[in-house]
């Protein structure tokens, strides 16, 4: 953690992270906790696979977070009762992700505005090359402090880059590039590279089914608002027990 405490003596400086949280489904996803301490870390590491006991960390440390790129299958499968829960107890959704698909996007920022969800973006970047080019605006905000307050507040713009397969290939480029550079021993697998545009359009195509069948599955739901307690009986059983 030096980096970040280098950072630290800078007043538009906070810390966040992505965590990969294991859903009651058994389905993952990734939340974006915002304005965290390195003891919030931990904790949030301890807490990441029982996602209830998350949700009650977050909220007694009034800590702001997002269900990020939920219309991506980056994390696996997902089940209708996962967006039951985003929706009852998640109070922002990252609706442009500088490495989706421009419609997974369309599709997050629709939700997001039907369900009443603060929205959020980010460049989702590997590379320094993409570092910044998809972000969430508060004006005015001077400090990180003023800026978390913006988000809560929903005073957040949406600025950016929407992602591209072309964008995920020269992503994918460059950590190669940098993983034969850093590690020599790796230039053994140079051949392999070939594949990389293969790999990206496979994983692209992937991505675009993904957003299509659950865009389809929650827009030709009930109009009405669907919160935990219209869960089917069984996942109730289950989530009682």
């Amino acid at each position: 953690m030096r980096e970040p405490r280098f950072f630290a003596r800078y007043p538009d400086f906070f810390l966040s992270e992505e965590v990969t949280v294991r859903m009651p489904s058994g389905t993952e996803m990734h939340l974006g906790v915002y304005g965290l301490t390195e003891r919030d870390h931990v904790e949030i590491q301890r807490r990441r696979t029982d996602f209830i006991a998350l949700l009650m960390y977050l909220t007694e440390r009034k800590l702001f977070f997002s269900a990020n790129h939920i219309f991506s299958g980056l994390t696996g499968r997902r089940e209708p009762q996962d967006y039951q829960w985003f929706e009852s107890y998640l109070p922002a959704f990252e609706t442009r992700n500088g490495q989706m698909w421009p419609e997974a996007n369309a599709s997050a920022t629709r939700l997001a505005a039907r369900l009443g969800k603060i929205a959020i973006a980010g460049s989702d970047s590997h590379t320094i090359a993409g570092l910044g080019r998809t972000y969430t605006e508060v004006p005015g905000a001077r400090t990180a402090e003023e800026f978390l307050a913006g988000l809560r507040a929903g005073q957040g713009r949406i600025q950016g880059e929407h992602g591209s397969c072309l964008k995920l290939t020269l992503d994918v480029f460059s950590i190669v590039k940098s993983l034969f550079y850093n590690k020599p021993w790796t230039l053994l697998a140079a051949p392999l590279a070939v594949l990389v545009p293969a790999f990206t359009l496979n994983h692209w195509i992937h991505e675009i089914l993904f957003c299509q069948k659950w865009t389809a599955l929650l827009e030709s739901g009930e109009k009405r608002r669907r919160m935990l307690w219209d869960m089917d009986s069984s996942f109730e059983a289950n989530w009682a027990s």
